[in-house]
């Protein structure tokens, strides 16, 4: 599929004029141009973070899509203008120059990062001054800017002509801006319409937990240019506006190269290279279609050993950076039990409902650090996945979760969940959007699971046939190197690979009791339990929401302790519960519910502000990892996240029911194992030196699995 018609995107490069100075709307005899902006602050939020206040005016500066990268690119983040606006607006020519008040790119207008903290902005402008490099349209180079989420609808004007429309709060798109720029490229107006139709009347947007009125599970909405803004010099006989890429366990690579000119011929060539910058791999086809080649014995990607490769792919004059993993996402029987398998074996995953959502910035993080910092801390306690709950996050979040070995289980964000239904028009949009989110992300070798929709919210109830059926078929024909989660909760009607429950607080995984609404468990299916958990305490203040609404709906949390001790020692009981399902039952996989506290929600790990960690680390690993080695007795791979793996060395066939011995150098400490038992390797035994007992063969950098 050609990247620029993945979005409903319309080039209109003719027709609009540059609209006049608008007035100012406090005083009609004043024009924008005439007009100073009112400086730009943080404004205090309900609560804030360690990095509310250290951004600077130059925020979110990395390269945001790390999987097609080009030397010749800038930020458009920082200081924009805002105004907010009314529905007359949508089809009046842009506001001239810039607008009333500053306020930071990317961010939520509803956040205090923004600078605005705008409650109900439905209609809104955007706009700033931006200069093009010296030499980027050399040789008739071209000129985009590209703007990788902005919520929900939106118009993008240069200097007064409008040039492009989308649709879609989640999703990136580019606009060639190249015709519209100032002779010397110096002095351009970026001008963009934004109408966020959240909790308006007949909207059925795919928006997931915004709301207008939070309450309990529904959140502060986010409008806006939420995400990073920058521009891009390409080449003009044509670009590589997308890479799929897909290298599995044999060594096998899948690539296409998408090019901007239809129909083209144009030779692509990729080179793969490992870690140290050495070429282990390369290959040759033809734009606009897939190829194939292979690479000798890669080093695979697990979750205790997260090995990525550096790509760099030549179309033409185009040349693009990117990266790929190698490994296999597939399903499969193991001891008569249906498994998510990881290069071909079980690996029990277990992690964080993770909302992605922050009280400074609402969707928009801090900086890369503080994003980054929730990962971290799930890898800490030995969790190796993530279930990116109901929010699609920037490119650079499924690049940090590839390098630490999280894998991530990616939901679909809901339509709304006040109890309607879709209509058809609305079905389809969804459906749209979801197609968006898979054709975006599928290159990343992190994502092991797609999850269409969660408790039923606005999923169709006048089937059969159910609509899950059709958009299984559709996400499996776009994506077939993944496995698929039709619907987690309930309403479940037998599609996708995983029979998926849901229960607070205890788990109900795989067994063969259940609550409803939740059904019974399907053993054609992968047992999972796709939320659980849940276990609130209490804070200060100074660490809350400090929202009357969303402190009046705490209690509705579903069960609050009032001590760390109480809130750990009722944890571990759960974990424990969970792992005993683990060895009786059909258990293949779990969501603890969740990273952090969100709004009204007091039940993460730590805090909405992050400075409170509520966990006892030490037997939060202790307990995960016990579930990995219930897993690993059920014919399971028992790794963990970065700490108290279970390790077993991958023998010669014939050999693994011989006694080895595990031989620390110099300490003279030996250890004698059979290789047919599962053991638990403290760190001061990993990688050392293993021989065949009676023999003087030795066993050096064992591939540990």
């Amino acid at each position: 599929m050609h990247f620029l018609a993945l979005p409903v995107l319309s080039l209109l490069l003719g027709a609009a004029s540059p609209g006049l100075a608008s007035p100012h709307p406090q005083n009609p005899l004043l024009f924008d141009r005439q007009q100073a902006p009112i400086k730009y602050e943080v404004k205090k939020p309900p609560l804030d973070t360690d990095w509310t206040y250290k951004l600077g005016t130059n925020p979110w500066p990395e390269h945001p899509r790390p999987l097609l990268k080009r030397p010749d690119w800038q930020t458009l983040n920082g200081i924009w203008t805002f105004r907010k606006s009314d529905s007359s607006s949508a089809a009046a020519p842009p506001p001239a120059g810039l607008l009333d008040r500053e306020t930071m790119i990317p961010s939520c207008v509803e956040s205090g990062l923004s600078g605005l903290q705008e409650l109900d902005a439905e209609f809104m402008w955007f706009a700033r001054r931006f200069t093009v490099p010296e030499g980027w349209r050399a040789g008739g180079k071209r000129v985009l800017i590209n703007f990788e989420a902005v919520d929900y609808e939106s118009r993008v004007f240069v200097n007064g002509k409008e040039l492009a429309r989308h649709v879609g709060g989640y999703f990136r798109y580019s606009v060639d801006v190249t015709d519209s720029l100032a002779a010397n490229g110096t002095d351009n107006l970026l001008t963009v319409w934004v109408r966020d139709p959240t909790d308006r009347q007949g909207s059925f947007a795919p928006i997931g937990k915004q709301t207008t009125r939070p309450s309990h599970i529904f959140y502060r909405a986010c409008s806006g240019i939420w995400q990073t803004v920058w521009l891009e010099s390409v080449p003009a006989s044509g670009r590589i506006t997308q890479l799929d890429v897909a290298a599995g366990s044999d060594g096998k690579v899948t690539i296409k190269a998408h090019s901007s000119v239809n129909g083209t011929a144009a030779e692509v060539e990729v080179k793969v290279m490992d870690a140290s910058g050495a070429q282990v791999g390369s290959g040759k086809g033809t734009a606009n279609t897939e190829f194939h080649f292979t690479v000798n014995s890669p080093k695979l990607w697990w979750p205790e050993t997260p090995t990525l490769y550096n790509l760099t792919v030549k179309m033409g004059d185009d040349s693009v950076d990117s990266y790929t993993a190698f490994r296999t996402v597939s399903r499969g029987q193991v001891n008569g039990v249906q498994r998510p398998l990881l290069n071909g074996e079980f690996v029990f995953q277990f992690g964080t409902l993770d909302q992605g959502y922050w009280p400074d910035g609402l969707h928009t993080p801090p900086n890369y650090e503080a994003m980054v910092s929730d990962l971290k801390l799930l890898k800490s306690i030995g969790m190796n996945m993530v279930r990116k709950h109901i929010k699609i996050e920037p490119d650079l979040f499924y690049r940090a979760c590839d390098e630490l070995g999280l894998m991530v289980i990616q939901d679909m964000p809901s339509m709304c969940a006040d109890g309607r239904q879709p209509n058809d028009a609305d079905q389809a949009e969804f459906g749209r959007q979801l197609e968006l989110l898979i054709e975006e992300h599928k290159s990343y070798p992190s994502i092991v699971t797609w999850i269409i929709y969660n408790e039923g919210w606005a999923q169709r109830r006048d089937g059969p046939p159910w609509p899950e059926n059709e958009l299984v078929q559709r996400v499996r024909a776009l994506d077939p190197t993944r496995l698929i989660d039709a619907v987690s909760g309930w309403n479940d009607h037998g599609f996708g690979d995983f029979s998926d429950n849901h229960h607070y607080a205890s788990a109900q995984c795989g067994a063969p009791f259940y609550s409803q609404p939740a059904g019974p468990h399907d053993s054609s299916r992968i047992g999972f339990q796709g939320e659980f958990g849940g276990l609130g305490m209490n804070t200060t203040i100074e660490h809350l929401w400090n929202v009357s609404d969303a402190i009046r709906d705490i209690p509705q949390t579903y069960e609050i302790h009032s001590t760390g001790d109480s809130y750990n020692h009722r944890a571990t009981q759960l974990l424990n519960e969970l792992a005993d399902q683990i060895t009786r039952y059909e258990c293949s996989g779990a969501v603890y519910t969740q990273t952090s506290d969100v709004e009204g929600e007091v039940n993460g790990l730590v805090t909405y502000d992050r400075r409170v960690t509520r966990i006892d680390k030490d037997q939060w690993r202790k307990d995960i990892q016990k579930m990995y080695e219930e897993a690993a007795k059920r014919g399971g791979r028992a790794v963990g996240g970065n700490c108290g793996h279970v390790y077993y060395p991958r023998l010669n066939p014939g050999k693994a029911d011989q006694p080895w011995r595990l031989r620390r150098s110099g300490a003279g400490q030996t250890k004698v194992f059979k290789m047919t038992e599962v053991f638990i390797l403290q760190r001061k035994w990993v990688g050392l030196l293993w021989d065949r007992r009676g023999t003087n063969e030795l066993q050096n950098n064992v591939n540990w699995r």
